[in-house]
Formats: C-alpha cells, structure tokens, sequence
C-alpha cells in the first residue's frame, strides 16, 4: 500500500494580513509530488493560514490515496503539529473550527506520524502560499502553469489541485518572517495577532509572549462526593446511582460548611449527574445559596461489567482483562470505558468551565478518576499516574489556572473539614 507525505504551510504579510496557503502531497516511498495546493485566503493570521494548509493537504491526501490511507504530516507550524497531536491544547477559539475540521479528515485518513520540521526543510509548501498570494497581490488567482481554474480539479475554498511536474504562474520572493518561526521547541504559548492592550502591556513590562499579565486566576474546587453503600464496601461504582449513606450526608454538610467560608467560598457549582455528586453539591448550594449546574462530562468512568463488584470479585472473574486494564490506561473494563477516553471528555469539560468563568471560583462535584484527570493535566502527568494518587471520600482539591502562566495545584485530597 503507498504511504503518503503531506508538507504544508501558511503564511501572513503583518498578521493579521494578506494570508494564504500551499500543501504538497508527496510519495513516501520516493518524494514523488503527487499533488500540490495553493490558495490566496485574504487578510488573516499565520495559524488560520497554517491551519487552512493542513485542511487543503489532508483534502488532497484524501483524493490521491482514497480512504485509510497512510500518511505523514509534516509542518514547520509547532502550534499546529502539537496541537493535532493531542499534546497541546487549543486556546484559541478561532482556531478550533479548523481543528475540528482537520480532525475530520484525519478519521478519514491513518495519519502515522505528526512532525515538526525546520522551515528550511518546508520550502516547497511554503513557496507554494508564497505564490498564492504574490498572485493574490496583483488581482490574480493562483493556477499551476498550463493548468486553467476551469479544467482543474477543486479543493475546499476554490484552491486548485495542481499536476505534478507543473510550475506556477507566479514567482516567489523570500521567506516572509512569521512570529511562529520564533517559538521554542517547549513553547506551548498560543500566538495570534497581538492587540493594543497586549502591546501595551508589553511595552510597560507586565506582559507574558503575546498576552497581558494576569492578576486574577481561575480556581477550579474539586470536591469528591460523599460516602454511599458500594464506597463502604469498596465495589466498582460508575455510572450506577447509589445515594449518599447518612455518613455521606454528613460528609458534605462538612464540606458545604467549609465551602460557605472565605477564602473558598465559590461563585458556580457545577456537578456531575449522579446522584451521589448532585446530594453532595446540594448540601453545598444550601450553604452558599447558589444554583448547581449539571455537567454530563464530570461523571465517573463507566466501569462496565464490573460496576458493583469488589476488586477481588473482578480479579476472581476478568483476570486477564483486570491485568490488562492495570497496565494499560487504553484498555477498557468488559463493555465499559477506559481511562484514556475518560480523559478526552474530562479535559474538554476542564476546558469548558476554565474559558466559560474566567476570573472565577468554580466548585467541580465530582468522582475519583475525573478529579484524578484534572489533576494530572494541570501537573502535565501521563495517563499513568492515575494510578499513583489516592483521593479519600469528600476530599478537596484545588487547581488555580492563569492565563499567561500554567495551571497550579495549590491542594491536593484535603479532608481537614471531616476531622
């Protein structure tokens, strides 16, 4: 089967400015160019036009291999390679759409590898945009020499497919320097368009990369539910629904009495639909007079066919695939959900409450492995670690998050309240 290459780039003359994009599709076997891309995409930013060559080099990977083709990306665009890769987190919100759209094809495609390359190595991809808009500059739309827009294939955006072995009707100047080209290999800023208050900020010292300093953090309060009849006996408890035990009651009326006291004091709740977590934050709105907010994506992990054994009846039972669940955070309980997908939705809800109450005190009620989830992104722990931390019943964790700086655990399974 032929494995595929996909080199794309973006660019933009003053970010945001005349922008425009350029992908190749190459043989992996022998660098034979199966199928180049470019296209003018008026004023915009770097990432959006990095992002816009992805989209087109993945379109055209998908029209030359079919389905399930193999293919490596490759791009001089850190933000964009880690970013699809999974292993940094989008924070701006005018690039998720095109994530999500890149994402897309990528279930179409097997993409092997995501890879960083020096810009040196991605000149092809890069004269491609360059030509884009040089064409674009002089009232022009870019076409592959001997190729009329009429009789060329399509690609999303009217950009045109170009043969292999064509050359273009425009000339490319040099290299147009990008704030992107000046990223660290550790550097996980999100870079967009600075504007005047973040200049501003710059200019007097206060400010981090691209954005202003930040005085005020984002306090997410993690706050496990209280004791039920399956943690007494210590059973697998999902997505069963038992109820607050009357020492779990007591559990968050302790926990709702300290929740009601500066300095933790909230201004949302925000639980799980358990019934567990939901008698748990309860308590606590009592106490605060606040409404409590239902999150789906902050209930427990779906254990499956094991949810109300204990750990021995399991290891009695599924053996071999309790093993395998203990090493591997991939591997799933019979008919149930494994920590790695847990972890996908966890972070998106993290995400979700973080953006939606900046600036905030936000109370999560919630379970041992979404509490350990978010916990771990903000330490930047692997999957792993799950297995390394204990969470006692009504504990309390605390993680400030800052804008220009990274996620902080400031406390970890706190149970002074029930003493």
């Amino acid at each position: 089967m032929t494995h595929y290459v996909i080199e794309a780039d973006g660019g933009s003359r003053g970010n945001p400015g005349p922008a425009g994009y350029g992908a190749v599709v190459k043989d992996a076997a022998d660098g034979q160019v199966l199928a180049e891309v470019a296209e003018a995409i008026g004023v915009t930013t770097n990432n959006v036009a990095e992002y816009r060559g992805l989209i087109a080099g993945l379109t055209a990977a998908l029209r030359v291999g079919g389905e399930g083709a193999p293919v490596a990306v490759r791009m001089d665009s850190k933000l964009v390679i880690e970013q699809m890769a999974g292993r940094w987190k989008i924070k701006n919100e005018g690039l998720r759409p095109l994530a999500l759209e890149a994402g897309g094809l990528v279930r179409r495609l097997r993409v092997t590898e995501w890879t960083w390359i020096p810009r040196a190595r991605n000149q092809h991809a890069d004269r491609l945009a360059n030509e884009a808009m040089d064409a674009a500059a002089k009232g022009l739309t870019w076409r592959a020499g001997g190729t009329s827009a009429a009789d060329a294939p399509d690609v999303p955006g009217g950009s045109i497919l170009r043969e292999p072995g064509a050359t273009a009707t425009a000339t490319s100047p040099p290299p147009v320097a990008r704030p992107t080209d000046l990223l660290d290999a550790g550097d996980i800023s999100e870079i967009s368009a600075p504007t005047a208050a973040v200049a501003a900020a710059q200019q007097r010292g206060k400010g981090t990369g691209w954005r202003p300093a930040t005085r005020v953090a984002t306090s997410l309060l993690l706050l496990r539910h209280g004791e039920t009849e399956l943690s007494v006996e210590r059973r697998f408890s999902g997505l069963g629904d038992p109820e607050l035990t009357p020492n779990g009651l007591a559990q968050a009326a302790a926990a709702a009495e300290r929740l009601s006291r500066e300095p933790y004091r909230p201004d949302v709740i925000v639980t799980s639909p358990l019934k567990r977590a939901r008698q748990t934050a309860a308590a606590v709105a009592e106490r605060t007079g606040l409404d409590v907010e239902v999150d789906d994506d902050l209930r427990e992990a779906d254990f499956g066919a094991w949810e109300g054994h204990t750990f021995t009846e399991v290891q009695r039972k599924w053996p071999a695939e309790l093993a395998a669940w203990l090493a591997d955070p991939e591997a799933a309980p019979p008919g149930g959900e494994s920590f790695a997908t847990t972890a996908r939705r966890v972070e998106a809800v993290g995400e979700r409450l973080v953006e939606r109450y900046e600036g905030k005190t936000v109370l999560a009620v919630s379970h041992v492995t979404p509490i350990k989830m978010l916990l771990r992104f903000a330490l930047m722990a692997p999957l792993e670690s799950l297995y390394r931390m204990h969470l006692d019943l009504a504990c309390l964790s605390l993680i400030e998050y800052y804008a220009d700086g990274p996620a902080v655990v400031k406390s970890f399974n706190d149970t002074s309240h029930l003493r």
